[in-house]
């Protein structure tokens, strides 16, 4: 595989007492890693190749499947899933619905013991980045939000999370930007702040796009791409 290749990828925040004292789940990547070592982040990783074929319990609603659509060739219910899949994966968090799914692929095995089908009820989809070129791995990154309400699980258990992650925690929204982090980390962090009052998706999804000449920002949903 071309690790120059920009792969489609996933990326799950999950917001936790969003009216009292808002925190995000956030772990700090392996020293070894090849991609932003050290760096705390949120959960997700790259689109599998299963994934699209992933019957979620419930559909993508609208305008987030929209969204998801525009500039996109990839199926709305692919990017879900992994979202879903890779916070399992990496957390030991479940957001599904409680239902038996015997015939499950492999990759979601783990999950399907715990008794759930994957469901994207609650999912918001926030923000979207292509990766800058000169990076040893390029992703083009869709990034959702939800409320930890929406788990299937105890918040505060990771036991069943994979290694991937370590220090996985709650960090207090306004004190996140005080670790270290990816620089579109803090720029989706800050997206994030500035609606954190507000439940109902966004009116539009910003999408940095990092052209190689224009580095164009783009509105999905919304109006033209802004320079």
């Amino acid at each position: 595989m071309d690790k120059t290749a920009i792969r489609d990828a996933a990326t799950i925040i999950v917001l936790r007492d969003r009216a009292t004292n808002p925190r995000i789940l956030m772990g700090q990547r392996g020293a070894k890693a090849a991609f932003m070592p050290n760096k705390f982040v949120f959960p997700g990783g790259a689109i599998d190749a299963g994934d699209a074929g992933i019957a979620l319990a419930t559909p993508i609603a609208d305008p987030c499947a929209e969204r998801l659509a525009d500039q996109s060739t990839l199926p709305a219910n692919a990017l879900a899933a992994a979202a879903i899949r890779e916070l399992w994966e990496e957390t030991g968090q479940i957001l599904g619905t409680a239902a038996d799914w015997p015939d499950a692929p492999q990759g979601w095995r783990g999950f399907a013991r715990t008794g759930h089908r994957p469901s994207p009820d609650g999912l918001q989809f926030v923000f979207r980045a292509v990766t800058p070129k000169g990076l040893p791995r390029r992703f083009d990154a869709r990034f959702f939000l939800v409320d930890a309400d929406a788990l299937a699980s105890d918040p505060d258990d990771f036991t069943h999370a994979e290694d991937e992650l370590r220090d996985l925690q709650w960090i207090p929204l306004s004190q996140a930007r005080d670790f270290d982090l990816p620089f579109i980390t803090q720029v989706v962090l800050a997206e994030i702040a500035a609606r954190v009052d507000d439940p109902a998706p966004p009116d539009t999804v910003p999408f940095f796009r990092n052209d190689d000449e224009a580095h164009l920002v783009a509105q999905l949903g919304g109006a033209n791409p802004l320079r």
